[in-house]
């Protein structure tokens, strides 16, 4: 460790409680508690197989050529020399791909393919990256040399790599038929996304000279409350400029791909979030039955919302296997899953809000203009506003957007899509306005915070939307209280030398659950129940930790337990997809509803075979009895009971209300024992959200620009904690995710050229564990949601904004308010800003 850090821990105040001593799970025997998981001893040893560990006899190795160019038109492409090289056996172009399919939703509506989606491979590359065609040879070595070989020639068409540059008048536009998102109206209310041209006026531009965000026409707009009226009444109004970065989801396990062809089905080996939901996303990309498809993902190496159904890029593995006749394996680079891979979307928002003399939000007044990339729309810009008016619960407020199209990577949600951006760009002015008007900063957020059935977003049909329950007082009152904020903020000198301290909080939230998913599980003649899981194993545990709140329900020691997951072959139920924070809130209620049918089911069987009424007896303790005493049998002989019987009891009769993917599952299963299944229909009242309130402090070095993150705690609101040690990690990880966005982490474009310039790791660093504190700390309320069996919500993104906006409040704190308005917050932007007495970056420009 060297100096800097140890002055840094040894100003570091003693007293804090470690998460890991606060209890969970009280009248619990699983829930709550923590255990090994069925995968922990794999991933340790090495024996866990990510997609790059597969091999296949006879396998071939694919390469990329990617675009040199922002947006170009291919005009002629030459492979003869290519093809004609020893080992090359197919090249794949965008010629060989199917057309994209329509989807149809579970109730018969038919979702055209759009037009703008991405397709794996293309004639008219939009982003520097963007994969032109594929080669498979019989090594990777010979396949790149094929690439240098085809002659390419390209027209090279308009590019734009910042909003504000293709909304200015006479401005570039990203595609050829346009430069934003719109929903055009009809009658039946706003239409099909679509992309058209926007473009503002030279008077819309006359605020960017004073460092402002020009605010002309947006598309999508929403306004409840008086917000003249809160203006008005207003003891401090603010008006803030603030720039936020893009950044990639950086994970590990690159979107490596192998595949081949048997027996009329293609089996597909990648990293995913969502086992069961990838299935049919392959079969619309591939534009063939979902039967025909089997999906492997047994361990996938992060996701973080750029693999919620893994990514179109796999099919190019699929459709190369399929020309060569042999397996392909597609290994991607980390330059290459930079242009693949997906990528936060930046803002540049503005926020005008008005405060009460103790600190209220009397009104708010949101702009923000999303950075889309080339293709889908993203929801992170409508999302933002939901998320600000939420967690912050102003009286009056408006929210305006823009999704523009630019000719730089995909982007794809992101851990908090949206509500991080909205976070970090209100977060600082509320730090500001606290000191402005004498408030605490912990007390100024309190009298913002949403309680109960929070209200949020817009006014549809006459009301507005309502959170189920949000605790998020308590959850900062507790980590104020852990962090010993009032001691922090009350120690002096706050400077000593050329080093001052900083420090911060913040609230954050997030989407925390949905509803109406499917469970399954086998009660064996063994008396070993399996859970059929139909969740990613993509690092959170929640494939394994869902499930055992139905052993709970059964009384099943874990020991006595299997999951199954990673296949679609495997027979998995219809599951969520684990993005958005909705799997332990989804799935545990699916787990409850399914444990409770097989509970249901024990029942019937016992007194089937024993007699009497269904009620008449209980299940616990691995067994089926009489209340009271009397004739019971165990689960393996209620198991056996089960084939006997058949029918409803053994999977040849699937309950109607389940998904069709869960009942093809179930008849798979059938005659292996007590087959369960069960769709998710407990009611719910309200949307489910979890909540952070993060505190952080930092210590910066004036005369050099350099800091450290001294101390960081977040405090969760997630409802009932199901694990512990994971509940920990996803709140500390998420956490570190946000902080990357404070202190280092961006893309920066050429404007010129379009060329992306921050393509490696060292361009654009993720934390590591010399960024964070030796002794980062975590505590959860444990206080269950009231509209759910179990109580439990989901955590994944919560705490990111937090993690990110608490250190920016932080820096604030120690350095003042006139030294930043954008992030990442760099030793560079210290020092010049310092001297200069204000912030020196440019207010606006999207790549610095």
């Amino acid at each position: 460790m060297d100096n800097d850090n140890q002055l840094v821990d040894s100003k570091k105040p003693a007293g804090a409680t470690p998460a890991a001593e606060h209890a969970y799970g009280a009248g619990y025997k699983l829930i709550g508690k923590n255990y090994e998981t069925p995968d922990l001893y794999a991933k340790v040893t090495g024996n866990a197989k990510y997609a790059e560990d597969f091999r296949a006899e006879g396998m071939l190795f694919c390469k990329l050529l990617l675009s040199p160019m922002p947006h170009a038109r291919v005009k002629r492409i030459d492979a003869k020399a290519a093809l004609a090289m020893p080992g090359v056996k197919a090249i794949l172009t965008a010629d060989d791909l199917p057309a994209p399919a329509d989807t149809l939703t579970d109730n018969g509506t038919v979702i055209k393919a759009s037009k703008w989606g991405e397709r794996g491979l293309t004639m008219e590359p939009v982003y520097q990256g963007e994969p032109i065609l594929a080669v498979a040879a019989v090594d990777e070595l010979t396949a790149a040399e094929a690439i240098e070989k085809i002659e390419i020639d390209f027209e090279p068409l308009p590019f734009v790599v910042d909003p504000l540059e293709t909304l200015r008048p006479g401005g570039p536009n990203p595609r050829t038929d346009g430069n934003v998102w719109t929903r055009p109206a009809s009658p039946q209310g706003p239409g099909t996304p679509a992309v058209t041209e926007l473009k503002w006026t030279k008077a819309d531009f006359e605020e960017e000279k004073h460092g402002r965000l020009p605010m002309g026409k947006s598309p999508d707009e929403w306004t409840y409350g008086d917000l003249d009226l809160g203006f008005k009444n207003a003891a401090l109004v603010l008006d803030e400029t603030f720039v936020t970065p893009d950044t990639s989801h950086q994970t590990l396990e690159t979107r490596s791909a192998m595949a081949y062809w048997q027996n009329g089905k293609v089996y597909i080996y990648t990293g995913t979030q969502s086992t069961a939901q990838t299935l049919p996303a392959i079969a619309r990309w591939l534009n063939i039955d979902p039967d025909k498809i089997v999906f492997i993902s047994e361990y996938t190496g992060g996701g973080f919302g750029s693999k919620i159904t893994g990514g179109v890029t796999m099919i190019i593995a699929a459709l190369l296997a399929k020309k060569a006749n042999a397996p392909v394996m597609m290994r991607i680079s980390r330059e290459e899953e930079t242009f693949i891979g997906r990528a936060r979307p930046s803002f540049q928002g503005r926020m005008k809000v008005g405060f009460s003399k103790e600190g209220r939000i009397t009104a708010l007044d949101m702009f923000v203009i999303c950075d889309n990339g080339p293709y889908d729309a993203v929801g992170d810009a409508p999302s933002s506003g939901r998320i600000v008016s939420l967690l912050y619960q102003p009286q009056a407020m408006r929210w305006r957007g823009l999704t523009v199209l630019t000719n730089t990577p995909p982007r794809s949600a992101q851990s908090s899509p949206g509500g991080l951006q909205g976070i970090v760009i209100i977060e600082p002015i509320i730090a500001k306005a606290a000191r402005k008007l004498g408030v605490d900063q912990v007390a100024i957020r309190r009298i913002n915070c949403p309680e109960g059935k929070a209200l949020l977003g817009p006014v549809v049909q006459g009301k507005r939307q309502y959170a189920t329950s949000a605790f998020l007082k308590e959850a900062l009152d507790r980590g104020a209280e852990q962090f010993q904020w009032n001691e922090r903020v009350a120690r002096t000198p706050k400077k000593i030398g050329t080093k001052v301290r900083g420090v911060g909080v913040s609230l954050s939230c997030y989407v925390g659950g949905t509803i109406g998913f499917d469970g399954l599980l086998v009660i064996k003649p063994d008396g070993r129940i399996t859970f059929q899981s139909g969740i990613g194993n993509l690092g959170t545990e929640s494939v394994m930790d869902v499930h055992r709140a139905g052993a709970e329900v059964l009384g099943v020691p874990w020991e006595k337990c299997n999951v199954v997951w990673g296949s679609t072959a495997r027979d998995l139920p219809f599951t969520c997809v684990s993005g958005g924070s909705q799997t332990t809130h989804a799935m545990t209620r699916a787990a409850y509803a399914t444990a409770m049918a097989a509970k249901q089911k024990l029942q019937e069987i016992a007194a089937k075979k024993l007699g009497g009424k269904p009620e008449q007896y209980a299940v616990a303790n691995e067994r089926v009895f009489r209340k009271g005493g009397g004739a019971g049998m165990t689960l393996a002989q209620a198991a056996k009971h089960a084939i006997e019987l058949g029918g409803v009891y053994d999977g040849h009769e699937a309950p109607a209300d389940v998904h069709k993917l869960t009942k093809a599952s179930v008849a798979a299963l059938a005659g292996e024992g007590l087959v369960v299944a069960a769709k998710d229909n407990y009611p719910r009242d309200g949307s489910t959200y979890s909540y952070v309130a993060s505190f952080a402090e930092v210590e910066v070095d004036v005369e050099t620009g350099k800091y450290y993150i001294v101390d960081f705690l977040a405090s969760a609101d997630v409802g009932t904690v199901i694990h512990p040690r994971a509940l920990g990690g996803q709140v500390l990880g998420r956490s570190t995710l946000g902080i990357g966005h404070a202190i280092g982490q961006k893309w920066v474009f050429d404007p010129h050229y379009g060329e992306m310039l921050s393509k490696r790791f060292y361009q654009s660093k993720p934390p590591t564990i010399l960024d964070v504190p030796v002794d980062m700390q975590w505590t959860a309320l444990d206080i269950p949601d009231p509209e759910t069996p179990v109580g439990a919500r989901g955590v994944g993104e919560p705490p990111v904004g937090g993690g990110c906006a608490a250190i920016l409040n932080a820096l604030s704190d120690a350095l003042g308010d006139e030294i930043f308005q954008r992030a990442p917050v760099n030793a560079d932007t210290i020092l010049t800003s310092l001297e200069a007495g204000r912030p020196m970056q440019h207010p606006l420009m999207a790549h610095i």
